[in-house]
């Protein structure tokens, strides 16, 4: 079994936020700027974009360091970024970096709706260690938490579609994660009748 480690609470949250929040202020310096490489003009999302997959391996580098393990999710948010934000630098093409996001939403959702089919939730076999739940009680969760990530995923394509780069950046970095943190909030609380409470310890008599 690997080595795992426990590091402060508020640095483990720098090194998960921090690039997607050092990729929203570089951002916003050089949104107007174009930039010339290779005699080839990008323009300052796509520089942004550029700078922010080395910041993000670097995070999960140290992360990896001092933890001695990466979640499954942080591993595939890792790819997806450095896939398609080489799509993006390749093509000169801001939309492949877009549509990262409705694509992430899409594969979750799937990937839960196939453990749906099967009868199971794959949240319970991740997450039942940290909420100790009722079977049902995931079900109804993950059920939930699949239409969630459908409706992200439309949201997404909505947005970069319809709107403006920057009204994406702003959605993309703060407008999804606070829906889904408000979802999951709110669903929790819901589901707190099928929550499983630690007995307490009898006293020896």
């Amino acid at each position: 079994m690997a080595d795992t480690r426990e590091i402060n609470p508020i640095l483990k949250q720098v090194l998960e936020l921090g690039p997607t929040l050092a990729f929203f202020v570089l951002y916003t310096r050089i949104q107007e700027d174009v930039f010339t490489l290779g005699g080839t003009e990008y323009s300052g999302f796509i520089v942004a974009t550029l700078v922010f997959v080395p910041i993000l391996l670097v995070a999960m580098a140290v992360l990896w360091a001092l933890t001695g393990k990466l979640s499954r999710m942080q591993m595939f948010t890792a790819f997806m970024v450095i896939f398609f934000g080489g799509l993006t630098a390749w093509f000169n093409d801001e939309r492949f970096f877009k549509m990262k996001t409705s694509i992430v939403y899409g594969l979750l959702a799937l990937i839960l709706a196939v453990g749906l089919a099967r009868g199971r939730s794959w949240l319970e076999f991740v997450m039942a260690d940290m909420m100790p739940m009722q079977h049902e009680g995931w079900m109804i969760l993950t059920k939930r938490l699949t239409a969630a990530f459908v409706g992200l995923a439309v949201a997404n394509e909505f947005v970069w579609r319809t709107m403006s780069t920057d009204a994406w950046v702003k959605i993309e970095t703060f407008g999804f994660p606070l829906a889904l943190m408000g979802f999951l909030m709110w669903q929790f609380t819901r589901l707190q009748p099928f929550v499983i409470e630690e007995e307490a310890e009898k006293p020896d008599a």
